[in-house]
């Protein structure tokens, strides 16, 4: 996959979903890459392609909203030198009621800046999802109205920028005509096992489709 060139740096941003419990220090690769979608695709790459000396790293942390990501940017983001940038963020602007106006300016802003100060960075974007479980299950209908005003400024940047993005809510939705939603997430926000597989998939399939092979 062209995306992941010889040496490359894989860098994952997020929140919960994408921090997946991940270690803050030491050398073992299986704890500080985390429990998540990332470790997944970093398994599967690594072993596809182990003469490329690739190189994945993982700085979610739980909680945040794309405000947290602008005030650690600089530290955790461009001073790391990403060859390929997978960012996931949206939820928790959405549940602590962040504006929408805040979260497409600052998401924004820090994709202008990436590109500016890391010209030749490849950046995918992915959308923010939930789903009908647990505590957003009987509130469902007005919490996914609010997470898709969300996806719509992710779609927004996406277009802009000329980036792929993933669209996980489709892909979690077309997965509960097979399975009940408690299969692919434990509280309608974080995914159980399956729901990283499946985002994994997801999220290899676009950057394949959008960065063909060579």
């Amino acid at each position: 996959m062209a995306a992941f060139r010889t040496k490359a740096v894989i860098l994952f941003q997020g929140d919960s979903i994408t921090d997946g419990g991940r270690q803050r220090t030491g050398s073992d690769y299986n704890h500080i890459m985390g429990q998540d979608y990332g470790y997944l695709i970093a398994a599967q790459i690594g072993a596809e392609y182990p003469e490329r000396n690739l190189t994945f790293i993982n700085r979610g942390i739980s909680g945040n909203r794309v405000t947290d990501l602008a005030a650690r940017w600089q530290k955790d983001t461009l001073d790391l030198k990403p060859n390929l940038l997978s960012i996931l963020i949206g939820v928790n602007d959405t549940t602590s009621h962040e504006s929408v106006d805040v979260y497409e300016q600052t998401y924004d802003k820090l994709l202008a800046d990436t590109l500016a100060a890391l010209p030749n960075v490849k950046i995918i974007l992915g959308e923010p999802f939930l789903l009908p479980v647990g505590k957003h299950k009987d509130t469902y209908a007005a919490e996914l109205t609010e997470v898709k005003s969300r996806q719509e400024v992710v779609a927004k940047l996406a277009d802009k920028y000329h980036l792929p993005i993933i669209h996980f809510q489709k892909a979690f939705d077309d997965a509960c005509l097979k399975a009940p939603a408690e299969h692919w997430s434990w509280d309608g926000v974080h995914p159980t096992y399956a729901g990283h597989g499946l985002m994994a998939q997801e999220w290899l399939r676009t950057a394949s489709t959008f960065w063909p092979n060579g």
